[in-house]
């Protein structure tokens, strides 16, 4: 939760404009909060205008335009070797940084008029090291389905349909969790999700998918669902608590059936069903790299081919591993 008390006016207003303008969702408008908080209370440590250096008793209610005037590209690229020497950050958080001072700088200078220079107009994006992402192999997927319906869990038609939805759509648990009652057309076996940015898509069910959500309607409460703000009453799955189920729950009940499928939970996660979706789909598929972009609700075609290259290795693989090899 955003307590815009603590915030600059400014920094306030930049949130309304990502929110009514931008249309982001609430998960990218706390991301940007928290960046640039953070990259607020760094700049007072940075100009000398506090002595404190625990960031969480830093506060930036009293920065002014003028501060924001001041700083330079090389402030920004002063905070971001602090995230790195000081809390190791990754690539891919400092490139999160980057965009979120890449978009806020552009506000103020472009859109606000409240600076004239803008600088983070040269401001480069971390170089992300390219790693093929980890997934289920289609053996691991069987047996955690057949461990998800497993009947001595109470929740089983629940769980066992989250699964199935991880792994024969590929969708993110935001998205996942948002699912409401309504948006599954079963004339169509279709399903409308709320992707990354707002944006809606289709998801087409298959037979598996069809069932599995059926089997768990057919147990699902009716009564006694909570009114409340997160439309608990449509929602699709819901909690024990008979609420919309929350994110953290959905990767606990992820995380308990992978322990009890015997995989490794340091190396697989809710994200990783959604890759092994995408890798199944295109290994066994054959599925058009532009198909499956789709699918996986990809802005980008970039993101979609590292698919591919996970094709790719095993090829690779399987050429080294020819009997043949070491002759």
């Amino acid at each position: 939760m955003i307590n815009r008390e603590d915030n600059p006016d400014f920094l306030n207003s930049f949130l309304d404009y990502t929110v009514t303008i931008l249309n982001k969702s609430p998960n990218t408008i706390k991301e940007y909060n928290y960046d640039l908080a953070t990259f607020l209370k760094f700049i007072k440590v940075h100009f000398k205008m506090t002595d404190e250096e625990n960031f969480s008793n830093i506060t930036i209610k009293d920065m002014s335009i003028d501060t924001l005037k001041k700083i330079k590209l090389d402030d920004i690229h002063a905070f971001l070797s602090y995230l790195t020497n000081t809390y190791h950050s990754k690539a891919t958080t400092r490139a999160r940084k980057v965009s979120s001072i890449r978009v806020f700088f552009n506000y103020l200078c472009a859109k606000a008029n409240l600076i004239e220079i803008n600088p983070a107009q040269n401001l480069e994006t971390p170089k992300l090291d390219r790693r093929l992402p980890k997934y289920l192999s289609l053996e691991d997927s069987i047996k955690l389905l057949d461990v998800t319906s497993n009947e001595d869990n109470r929740n089983y038609q629940r769980d066992y349909a989250i699964i199935t939805l991880f792994l024969n759509c590929g969708m993110r648990l935001a998205e996942l969790v948002g699912i409401n009652i309504q948006d599954i057309d079963f004339s169509e076996n279709r399903m409308t999700v709320i992707g990354k940015g707002n944006k809606e898509r289709a998801v087409y069910l298959n037979k598996a998918c069809v069932h599995a959500v059926n089997e768990y309607l057919a147990v699902r409460p009716k009564e006694g669902i909570k009114t409340d703000k997160l439309n608990s009453k449509n929602a699709l799955f819901l909690s024990e608590r008979k609420e919309r189920i929350s994110r953290r729950t959905v990767q606990n009940i992820v995380d308990k059936e992978l322990k009890a499928a015997g995989l490794d939970t340091n190396k697989y996660s809710v994200h990783k069903l959604r890759h092994t979706a995408a890798t199944l789909m295109y290994q066994y598929g054959n599925v058009d790299i532009r198909a499956l972009q789709e699918v996986l609700g990809h802005e980008s075609i970039s993101t979609t081919e590292i698919y591919t290259h996970v094709a790719n290795e095993q090829a690779r693989d399987a050429i080294e591993n020819n009997p043949l090899a070491n002759i």
